[in-house]
């Protein structure tokens, strides 16, 4: 049996005997990854001196009586937007294919803290621009359970990563969806926290009022665990929640008698796979055998969200990415004659075509004339969005719908028709609009792809949303099947 098919408990167990080393945990994930890395091709850059370095540490750790953490000797895999000390950081483009941080990002300081050891930094769409993983400026993701199709995106090399065996979980950054889609492609749990409740600090900004950091792991106890160990206030980051963290853990009880779920007619109507749908539907029947109740609602303004999402994260895009200009770090083009050469020649070169093409949308959207018509308008539907999910919370506990509308499509297929690519988000982006918390869990299978479930919850009630995913996981089987590479 592998070790990572172990849960944290076991292995845990088997550390605490000696029965087995931090040092036998990173060499199954290197060898892993020697195994099936040239057929899934989720990483951009592996650390393994430092890795096997650290987990040497962790082994004498072993051999006292020291404090050991949840997390201890676990191979992760960190997105390549958020900074690593030493170890290069690219957002998988261009632009930043020499830079290497000096400093980590509060998820990775606390992950070292909690004593993982990072394998190495993950594949990811171009500045998290993208469902698919294709936008990569450097080579696509694949998708574990059939490499023809994408993994989804942007943290597709995080969800194909933890699919694939090479890393017992990953962290993944979610704007519009970028956690929960891929996720639910590749068939394993993503949860996107509410927006502030981990720290922004040190993931390299695509819209700051809509990116949060997340895990992406085998299990929803695993998610539990990572959450627990990445959550929490940080002076760093001025959006940062003050808030009491509870103990995710003790939520996982497996009780949802008497839960009130809700169900928008939006999310299981026109575009909604119809395979997919009925899988939606018999994970309601297994919540329904638990005592839980479903009723059909409404969220009149979900249609807006697609085109809302994209002008503000395009508007936000636009700005942030305004630091990127060739001179104080990344790229320089070396064909410059003058000034403005180089800020037209670098960003040219540097920047691949969505984020180019982002960039001038939320240029247009922000200019004298247009800020009123676009920017402003979407801010105000927005606003809706979320008065929407606050009605229906007032008389439910949870909202359940798909993921993603459909699964998986192929590599290619959609890659000449960017706004068919972004209707794949329109069941996340409402969610992430709102700022609440999400997850998505496995729920079967349509032509030997998994389907994703998307359980929603209210602000900062990552607990209640954990608690209904591991009742459902703890009814099924879903979240067992592997691959086969």
């Amino acid at each position: 049996m592998s070790l990572f098919e172990l849960n944290l408990q076991q292995i845990h167990a088997k550390l605490q005997s000696k029965e087995l080393k931090v040092s036998d945990l990173v060499d199954q994930s290197y060898t892993r990854i020697a195994q099936v890395e040239s057929k899934v091709r989720a990483f951009l850059t592996l650390d393994e001196e430092n890795a096997r370095q650290t987990a040497a540490k962790l082994d004498e750790q072993l051999l006292s009586n020291a404090a050991r953490s949840d997390l201890f000797g676990l191979p992760i895999g960190i997105k390549d937007n958020m900074v690593t000390e030493g170890l290069k950081t690219t957002c998988a483009s261009k632009f930043l294919s020499n830079h290497i941080p000096i400093y980590d990002a509060t998820v990775v300081s606390k992950l070292k803290e909690a004593q993982t050891v990072t394998i190495g930094k993950l594949n990811m769409d171009e500045f998290a621009m993208g469902g698919s993983n294709e936008n990569s400026a450097f080579h696509p993701t694949h998708n574990p359970w059939n490499t023809d199709y994408v993994p989804g995106g942007s943290s597709g090399g995080s969800a194909a990563a933890v699919a694939a065996g090479e890393v017992y979980f990953a962290l993944g950054s979610d704007t519009g969806g970028s956690i929960r889609q891929p996720a639910a492609y590749c068939g394993i749990v993503g949860l996107k926290p509410t927006y502030g409740l981990v720290s922004r600090y040190g993931l390299v900004a695509f819209a700051s009022s809509l990116d949060q950091i997340g895990p992406l792991t085998k299990n929803v106890e695993d998610a539990a665990y990572a959450m627990q160990a990445i959550a929490g206030y940080d002076p760093k980051d001025s959006t940062s929640a003050n808030v009491e963290i509870p103990n995710y853990l003790s939520a996982l009880t497996g009780d949802v008698k008497g839960l009130r779920i809700g169900v928008p007619k939006e999310y299981m109507g026109k575009g909604i796979d119809p395979a997919v749908k009925e899988k939606i539907l018999e994970a309601l029947k297994v919540l329904e055998g638990l005592g839980a109740v479903w009723e059909e609602v409404t969220l009149p303004h979900s249609e807006y969200a697609v085109a809302t999402y994209y002008l503000l994260a395009s508007s936000e895009a636009s700005s942030n990415l305004a630091r990127f200009d060739g001179i104080r770090y990344g790229v320089r083009s070396d064909n410059a004659r003058n000034l403005l050469d180089l800020y037209n020649l670098s960003r040219s070169e540097g920047f691949g075509p969505e984020v180019k093409r982002r960039i001038m949308l939320g240029t247009y959207a922000l200019s004298s004339g247009y800020y009123d018509a676009y920017y402003l308008k979407a801010q105000q539907v927005r606003t809706l969005i979320k008065q929407d999910f606050d009605q229906v919370f007032n008389n439910y506990d949870i909202i359940i719908g798909p993921t993603a509308p459909t699964t998986a499509f192929k590599i290619g297929e959609q890659s000449s028709d960017p706004l068919t690519m972004y209707l794949n988000d329109i069941m996340t982006i409402p969610v992430s609009l709102a700022g609440i918390p999400a997850i998505s869990v496995p729920c079967g299978f349509v032509n030997e792809l998994p389907v994703g479930l998307q359980i929603i919850g209210k602000a900062l009630d990552e607990a209640t949303v954990l608690r209904v995913a591991h009742a459902f996981e703890q009814h099924t089987d879903h979240h067992k099947q592997r691959p086969q590479l």
